[in-house]
């Protein structure tokens, strides 16, 4: 299977793991990533805020790039993803923003492209294969998926059923882990509300949490760069906001199924994370 790659910013900064454990995962499975040749910013989380023309713009821009090489996309960050999905419907179905965003770029996007997010690459490899390649099953491990808003959100643009998702639990479940079911696997952590409401924010965080450890979850599982670094850079913050004593791993779902391949902790970017997964992990060798 050969698809475009469009790892965004997150994954060339601040979730390096997210993309080192994505390239991994997908070539152990035979998926090859080609990654769109001079990509931009897609615009997440402000340009949709302040002005409409660069919000679809900007996305667009790969799209057509996608487009020229005759290529699909598929897309780690839950944010590219559904501001990618957004601007392929605003130019499919609205001509007049269509013409703007060519003017601007000097190119057309004719929406031959198929945006994927990462979960839907992978499933897409058959969760009986993804089961085969297990040389490391996560027995006895607890897993809390958590979805986050926009990867589900809106409807029309999200990768799963909004109010009940169940492809990364799936995707987990091929590993031998469990996937628990708790009640907050869609709700909003925050994400950047913690610059400018910063109260409210681990409020949010802190219910994400509690809810998972209720469940008896040992690690949490995710595919969002700004999920991930909400929860797990910020349990300390709750921890001392709420009296809490929270020490949670948060990894990406391709981490997780890396492990499971048998693929080497440090090259999965395990070390990488404020709450040490490897702890929780050895409860399953254990």
């Amino acid at each position: 299977m050969r698809v475009g790659y469009y790892p965004g910013c997150s994954l060339e900064n601040t979730a390096k793991e997210y993309d080192l454990a994505a390239r991994l995962v997908t070539n152990h499975l035979g998926i090859q990533l080609v990654e769109i040749p001079d990509w931009n910013c897609c615009g997440a989380t402000a340009a949709h805020s302040t002005d409409h023309l660069l919000a679809v713009a900007l996305p667009a821009r790969n799209l057509v790039i996608a487009e020229e090489m005759g290529l699909d996309i598929t897309v780690p960050c839950a944010a590219c993803y559904q501001r990618l999905r957004t601007a392929h419907r605003e130019l499919t179905e609205n001509r007049a923003v269509a013409e703007e965003v060519a003017g601007v770029l000097g190119r057309q996007y004719r929406g031959t492209v198929r945006i994927h997010s990462l979960l839907e690459t992978m499933a897409d490899v058959g969760f009986d294969v993804l089961s085969a390649q297990v040389v490391n099953p996560l027995k006895g491990l607890r897993v809390a998926c958590y979805y986050g808003c926009l990867l589900v959100r809106p409807p029309s643009t999200g990768c799963d059923d909004p109010e009940s998702p169940q492809l990364m639990d799936r995707l987990v479940e091929t590993t031998k882990a469990e996937a628990v079911r708790w009640g907050y696997h869609n709700e909003c952590c925050g994400a950047a509300l913690i610059f400018g409401a910063r109260e409210v924010a681990l409020k949010l965080v802190q219910r994400i949490l509690r809810n998972a450890v209720d469940t008896g979850a040992q690690v949490i599982a995710c595919a969002c760069p700004l999920c991930q670094s909400n929860l797990d850079i910020r349990q300390g913050q709750v921890n001392k906001a709420f009296g809490t004593n929270f020490a949670v791993p948060v990894l990406y779902f391709p981490q997780l199924i890396g492990i499971a391949m048998g693929l080497a902790p440090r090259d999965l970017g395990l070390e990488t994370h404020f709450v040490d997964p490897q702890k929780a992990l050895r409860i399953v060798s254990g």
